[in-house]
């Protein structure tokens, strides 16, 4: 819904009554994950995607009967056959889909859902799919309802749970909030800060890497101890430029807790008075990934350096050295491009390999 939120709230401040479709639910290789949304507007304008093109002709008609009729409807769609689905996705994936009539009577709770994602605050909403009722939670408050008591107090806090990991979900309930029971469904749409991406380094190869944290929607810091280098104008795709020694910045940053199990860590010092002090911080934390640039000369000379310093096999097998994924790369920005690569591929349980050489789902469960 982030993509679409602005537009969203523009025809709710002007009493526009629009459809609003939000996936809810994703099986085998569906184009688009949870909370993705699409917007059909009081004269037909579409803001979003819901399928990447495949049922988004489909939907469209269904957005425009809910600003009609304001019932709020499921759908699903999946592979071409007549017998289950109207629409077949062409990906072979199944989508499942809740369709609302928005507007200030039926989501009064939008202004504040966009004020707080506006100011990087954690936030999730809930929806009831039986009637479209929304539920917005904090990490310390809640506004609106579900439409009874229990089931606003088990929501909120099985909610909580998956904002603390930034993570969107289906939670499902007996019809009274049943933690055991069947029959209700209710998506939860998280909205926590962006993952950070830390960098330390300020080399070439940093600014590429830079940027395409930015891209991939990195809140991105880079870090170095040399204030010659380390220069926001050297780096204007970075969030923030820091003038530290990186061991004692993320030493600082972990015990603010501004470190958490999203981030990403790329030491691209290259140079072992940095990349060691630092490592030897980030293999003790429980974040995503912690990657070092080197040579196979450097990397073994680091590990040997990194078990001095008393590092145990099992922190050092977090490290990822030499960085990345083996692309061929030579440029600074090929390297990102090899950096960001195994990132994501660590994150979704991808292989690296080619597609046209693997078989089976694109998208693994």
């Amino acid at each position: 819904m982030r993509d679409v939120l602005d537009r969203l709230l523009a025809w709710w401040e002007a009493g526009e009554p629009v459809g609003l479709a939000t996936v809810t639910a994703t099986w085998s290789s569906a184009p688009r994950q949870p909370g993705a949304a699409m917007v059909v507007g009081p004269g037909g304008e579409v803001v979003g995607s819901v399928s990447g093109g495949c049922v988004e002709g489909a939907v469209y008609e269904l957005c425009r009967e809910v600003i009609e009729t304001g019932e709020a409807s499921v759908a699903r769609y999946g592979i071409s056959d007549d017998d289950a689905f109207e629409v077949g996705l062409t990906c072979g994936g199944i989508i499942e889909l809740l369709i609302e009539r928005v507007d200030r009577q039926s989501f009064p709770e939008l202004p504040e859902l966009a004020r707080a994602i506006a100011a990087a605050r954690p936030i999730a909403l809930l929806t009831r799919l039986d009637g479209a009722r929304h539920l917005l939670i904090t990490p310390d408050a809640r506004t609106g309802t579900l439409g009874h008591d229990r089931i606003d107090d088990a929501t909120t806090d099985d909610g909580r749970g998956l904002l603390a990991a930034g993570r969107t979900g289906m939670l499902h309930y007996g019809p009274s909030g049943e933690r055991r029971g069947e029959g209700l469904s209710v998506p939860v749409a998280s909205f926590a800060p962006p993952a950070r991406m830390l960098v330390f380094g300020a080399t070439d190869h940093a600014a590429a890497t830079a940027r395409i944290g930015s891209f991939l929607g990195y809140h991105v810091t880079v870090c170095d101890a040399r204030p010659v280098f380390a220069t926001a104008r050297r780096f204007p795709s970075a969030d923030q430029v820091v003038v530290d020694w990186p061991h004692r910045y993320l030493t600082t940053e972990a015990e603010a807790g501004r470190i958490d199990e999203r981030t990403v860590l790329c030491v691209l010092t290259h140079d072992p008075k940095f990349d060691v002090p630092v490592l030897e911080v980030a293999l003790r934390l429980p974040v995503a990934y912690v990657g070092a640039m080197g040579s196979r000369r450097t990397h073994d000379d680091r590990n040997k350096r990194l078990q001095e310093a008393g590092l145990s096999d099992a922190e050092l097998a977090h490290l990822a050295s030499p960085v990345g994924l083996d692309l061929g790369a030579r440029t600074p920005e090929e390297t990102a491009v090899s950096i960001a690569a195994e990132i994501v591929a660590l994150r979704w349980g991808g292989s690296g390999a080619r597609l046209t050489a693997t078989a089976g789902r694109i998208h693994p469960d």
